[in-house]
């Protein structure tokens, strides 16, 4: 599934850590949902997107930086009609292509992207209950469906034996109860899942992945029945479910729910690995030091000094600036970046994952296949929670 090129980025970042091997790309701050976990259309809203000559120069200069993987994210990366272009422009360079969606796309835009090299794929899914996801997704009807109809129709052109798809699940009050058995579904119809906890924030300061709604997030009375869950999801991983997450990220979703301090960051002083083994990039082209924060001077990756400018010291030291400051989040990706890096089992699970042993895949799975496994295992719904107050 990796190129000669990202199979060597990765080798040398695991022996150095100072190897730029994954990169964020917000090719688009659009989307047609309204997530009430994610305020990426209002963070990222200010700046245009970059044109496919653009994302040309960009992908020549991540080749020469040696980044192993770009996730093509958004908002919505399917509602550029262009996104299978820019898929080819940085397979076709060597930098291996995720793809990060709501599953919305339609067949004839999943078959495009296949075609034009995405066999990497990630879509958002909660829950197993309609009308809690398509709650949870803004209030749009079928949105479930439609997600869960995607899915069947990348079974169906992504290749079995070089392509990994995953499930994005994140931890909510609305979905506690949901977790366990997104894993099993997606277990059985042969697509991963990873967690991410709910991230909140504040109106005078707009983040990408987190959202202004406080009631959302769990209350400390709650963080038991998150332990809990966390433990069974991880004796169901032991088990032989496909869960992605390691140890390490499992036991930092505990602590950071109860606002305690996470440990993933622990063996690099206490700093995340942006930019030495991770960045993003802004919907302009331009770069972030994740989807958080920005720095005050632009640095278009465009730019044909790029590479150069990204090894200066200057840079170095801006970047290291903020990030230094961050009290730290719990995305997914560059934590587990950081503890696949960083932590030898982690390592040697990864190894396992993509290159010795992958899991074998029962692909295809046909729409109605997909639907009667998830009734099967739907759990039932919850009572009512009650209203908290919203917390500024």
């Amino acid at each position: 599934m990796f190129s000669k090129l990202s199979r060597v980025s990765l080798a040398r970042a695991v022996l150095f850590k100072d190897s730029p091997i994954y990169a964020q790309f917000y090719v688009t701050a659009r989307c047609n949902l309204t997530c009430q976990q994610c305020n990426i259309i209002y963070a990222n809203s200010d700046v245009r997107e970059c044109g496919l000559d653009e994302v040309k120069r960009i992908a020549d200069n991540f080749a020469r930086m040696g980044v192993a993987i770009v996730l093509l994210t958004g908002g919505e990366p399917f509602v550029r009609h262009d996104l299978p272009e820019i898929i080819q422009a940085f397979e076709s360079r060597g930098v291996h292509v995720r793809m990060q969606t709501n599953g919305l796309a339609t067949e004839e835009q999943i078959h495009r992207a296949i075609e034009h090299g995405g066999k990497d794929i990630s879509i958002s899914l909660d829950s197993l209950r309609p009308d809690t996801q398509d709650h949870i997704n803004g209030r749009f009807q079928r949105s479930w469906e439609r997600a869960v109809q995607a899915m069947a129709t990348f079974t169906r052109y992504l290749p079995r034996e070089s392509s990994f798809a995953s499930l994005g699940c994140v931890l909510q009050r609305d979905n506690l109860a949901d977790v366990e058995s997104v894993i099993r579904f997606g277990s059985a119809v042969g697509w991963f899942t990873s967690l991410v906890p709910i991230h909140t924030t504040v109106h005078a300061r707009p983040r990408g992945f987190r959202t202004f709604d406080r009631e959302l997030a769990f209350r400390p009375d709650e963080a038991p029945a998150v332990d809990a869950v966390i433990e069974r999801v991880r004796a169901m991983r032991k088990a032989g479910f496909l869960l992605y997450d390691s140890d390490q990220y499992l036991d930092d979703i505990k602590r950071y729910v109860r606002g305690e301090e996470t440990t993933w960051r622990s063996r690099h002083g206490g700093v995340c690995d942006s930019p030495n083994l991770y960045f993003a990039l802004l919907p302009n082209g331009e770069f972030a030091p994740c989807c958080d924060h920005r720095l005050e001077t632009s640095y278009p990756a465009y730019n044909a000094d790029f590479p150069e400018v990204f090894r200066s010291r200057a840079f170095r030291a801006e970047a290291r600036s903020v990030v230094a400051a961050c009290e730290g989040c719990m995305y997914g990706s560059y934590p587990e970046m950081t503890i696949s890096m960083r932590f030898f089992a982690a390592t040697l699970d990864r190894v396992k994952l993509f290159l010795t042993a992958p899991p074998p895949k029962p692909w295809p799975v046909s729409f109605e296949r997909m639907l009667a496994v998830a009734e099967g295992l739907r759990p039932a719904a919850p009572a009512p929670r009650r209203a908290l107050p919203v917390v500024s």
